[in-house]
């Protein structure tokens, strides 16, 4: 038979996994069955539908009409050059949700990312190639640049724009992948529960952990559509504890103890889980355990000395108290 509950058990672990500036694994767990993937899906929509970010959405290029222009001088044809300016990645700065950006260029040239960085931008991919120019070229360009979210086409954005510039395709969002996956975790011999973890790649405008921040904030968002008609609790937050050399030996189970049938039964029977339970106990608290016999006592007395610790321990109140907390949570 099943465990009876009267509420989900809540998920105490949270771990960030730097990879590198661009890439970290957020890690959380332990959820009940279905939980994991409740959560983890539409966080991963957030991610890549929600996540702020800036793009060039339209461009003006001295000397050509339309897309399909070309450039005395320059190598790429206008619809090339607009391809390679997708590749690369502004990001305003002084906070600044837009801006209108020239630049002149003479050649010989081979024109990159890193090229149009100056006080107003900030090139996040300063190695991506954008264009070459001969001897006898000058290029002047000017960028509309924009904050945004998601993917807005040309198509919306021409019927915006002056004479002379011309719409591009703008992709906001900074978060290049967001994937997740769902492992099997081990709660209380119980290897059912679930761990997430969403490895999450941005472009460099913003950093995975901000990102899921950010996502999260969405989220939160949304829900909050239901709290102007109906009366919800506010969640408790989950107090992480850190986890010092001595608490995790005071939070090994008392199987780690080696202890006979009968001593284990004893303190089994009794909900006595964890080797920190027996250290807080007093030496009276041990020996009235029900039908714990005096070798059962001695014999646990013994092992508890064995793994450093002694029955009914002078631990700080610090220890004592995040060794309470981790006891409840389980």
């Amino acid at each position: 038979m099943k465990k009876i509950k009267t509420s989900p058990l809540l998920p105490q672990e949270f771990v960030v996994e730097n990879i590198s500036e661009n890439e970290a694994n957020i890690i959380a767990y332990p959820f009940e069955v279905g939980y994991a993937v409740s959560l983890a899906h539409p966080l991963r929509r957030f991610l890549l539908s929600s996540s702020q970010g800036y793009a060039p959405v339209a461009i003006k290029v001295e000397g050509a009409k339309h897309e399909f222009d070309s450039i005395r001088g320059m190598l790429e044809d206008i619809s090339e050059f607009i391809i390679n300016l997708k590749s690369i990645r502004f990001k305003l700065k002084n906070d600044e949700t837009d801006a209108e950006v020239t630049y002149t260029f003479t050649g010989p040239k081979e024109i990159k990312g890193s090229d149009l960085s100056n006080e107003q931008v900030e090139i996040v991919t300063p190695d991506a190639f954008l264009a070459t120019l001969n001897e006898d070229a000058t290029l002047t360009f000017t960028l509309k640049i924009y904050q945004g979210i998601g993917f807005v086409p040309s198509e919306d954005i021409r019927d915006e724009l002056d004479d002379g510039f011309i719409p591009l395709d703008a992709y906001f969002t900074p978060v290049r992948k967001a994937t997740y996956e769902i492992d099997n975790v081990l709660v209380e011999d119980n290897p059912n529960f679930e761990k997430v973890i969403m490895n999450i790649v941005t472009d460099g405008q913003i950093g995975p952990v901000d990102a899921f921040k950010n996502a999260l904030e969405v989220m939160y968002a949304q829900m909050a559509v239901f709290n102007s008609e109906i009366s919800v609790a506010a969640p408790t937050t989950v107090e992480r504890v850190d986890e010092t050399p001595e608490i995790k030996k005071l939070m090994g189970r008392i199987e780690d103890l080696g202890l006979s049938a009968r001593s284990f039964n004893c303190l089994d029977r009794s909900a006595v889980k964890f080797i920190g339970e027996i250290v807080m106990m007093s030496e009276a608290d041990l020996k009235n355990v029900k039908n714990l016999g005096k070798k059962s006592y001695e014999e646990i007395v013994d092992k508890v000395a064995e793994y450093g610790f002694a029955v009914g321990a002078d631990l700080s109140d610090e220890v004592v108290s995040a060794v309470k907390k981790k006891i409840e949570a389980e």
